[in-house]
């Protein structure tokens, strides 16, 4: 799994000029799903993300998390992140899990995570989005 997390004042996801989810300050994941990723792995994850410390306390230090603000958590499946882009000129996706597997695992995370958190929204598996974010800083991490 590769998770790209990306802190924010606000991001929506649209599809056909629709919103279909959408938060205010908090983080938009947009989630790389691969061939081995399992439940353990999606846990892990979202352990990490939700405890993940990203936005700043009354120092202006970076040592509040997901969890300790209540913030908003947006999921976007990201076919794309589980790209090899090491040689030539054209991605291999061999990494990638096929579509069934990714979109079972990126759901599993949905659904694990709205069991243990309050705001999580989600994009649409497998559907031509448009991601709209404010990004907070800019603030971005790789998880993987």
């Amino acid at each position: 799994m590769i998770c790209l997390l990306q802190r924010v004042s606000s991001a929506n996801v649209e599809i056909a000029g629709e919103c279909v989810a959408a938060i205010d300050t908090g983080l938009l994941v947009l989630v790389g799903v691969q061939k081995d990723d399992d439940e353990a792995i999606v846990k892990h994850f979202l352990e990490r993300i939700l405890n993940y410390r990203i936005f700043s306390d009354e120092a202006d230090k970076m040592n509040l998390s997901l969890r300790d603000i209540s913030g908003g958590l947006l999921l976007v499946p990201q076919f794309t992140l589980a790209a090899n882009t090491r040689k030539g000129r054209r991605p291999s996706f061999t990494s990638a899990a096929n579509p069934d597997h990714g979109q079972r695992v990126f759901y599993r995370m949905v659904d694990i995570a709205g069991s243990s958190f309050n705001v999580v929204e989600s994009g649409v598996f497998g559907t031509d989005m448009q991601v709209n974010l404010t990004n907070d800083g800019p603030v971005t991490f790789i998880i993987d």
